[in-house]
């Protein structure tokens, strides 16, 4: 009964088919119970290896491997500034909250313009928190990540979660440094990130065409761009749809 019930999820009429490689059929039998085969994803096999043989268990693939790939943000838009290096490379800082939910296109100078007043308005209602994205005018890729999405407000906002990070010619993300709480503040004509010292970790103009990047007591950064002072080419803010 049990080679039937295999046949048939291995051919059709005329033809032979492969399983799907994420498939894998276990056959059981004992003396008190009736054979049986049942059908598991290889996911679900790792966590019921005392089901498995040992040979298939080295067959499969390394679970470190595939837990960096569940946790990969999947982009439901096309990025003209992440590629996958960049999104493996965030993955391991970005809080659990946000893991296996796609990320969705938010703002992007090159579709909505140069403008904070837009991009403030392009989140309006959202609760998730956001990926802000810049390369400049030397190519040097950077941003941060915010627990909260960005807004106008008289005061700080968001938590510990929040982080500064720069790509090239290594990643480095920059953490809470739990010094102070001067995570995100938006205003009407800038939008700073991390404070303290006289200094923003981040900071960028009404028309998202300047900005600055300097070290400061939030995060413990170094600066994000090459210049402490630089020209936007490009920029994008994501967010997480949960």
């Amino acid at each position: 009964m049990w080679n039937t019930r295999v046949k048939r999820l291995r051919e059709k009429p005329g033809a032979m088919r492969q399983l799907p490689e994420n498939i894998r059929v276990l056959y059981f039998a004992s003396q008190c119970e009736e054979p049986y085969v049942e059908i598991i994803k290889v996911k679900d096999s790792k966590r019921r290896q005392s089901l498995c043989s040992s040979e298939d268990s080295e067959a499969e693939e390394p679970e470190d491997q595939e837990e960096v790939e569940d946790v990969l943000p999947v982009l439901t838009d096309h990025s003209q500034l992440l590629d996958d290096q960049h999104l493996e490379n965030l993955a391991s800082h970005m809080p659990a909250r946000t893991q296996g939910y796609p990320w969705q296109l938010v703002y992007s100078t090159a579709i909505h313009g140069t403008s904070l007043n837009t991009l403030y308005r392009n989140m309006a209602g959202l609760e998730s928190p956001v990926l802000l994205v810049i390369r400049d005018t030397h190519n040097k890729v950077f941003g941060a990540f915010s627990s909260d999405p960005f807004r106008v407000s008289n005061y700080c906002y968001g938590t510990g979660e929040t982080f500064l990070y720069s790509f090239g010619p290594d990643f480095k993300a920059y953490r809470w440094s739990g010094e102070n709480s001067y995570f995100v503040r938006g205003h009407l004509k800038s939008l700073q990130i991390g404070g303290g010292g006289g200094g923003f970790g981040l900071w960028l103009d009404a028309d998202l065409y300047r900005g600055s990047s300097i070290a400061c007591p939030t995060f413990h950064n170094a600066p994000l761009s090459t210049q402490q002072d630089f020209i936007v080419q490009d920029l994008e803010v994501w967010t997480v749809q949960n």
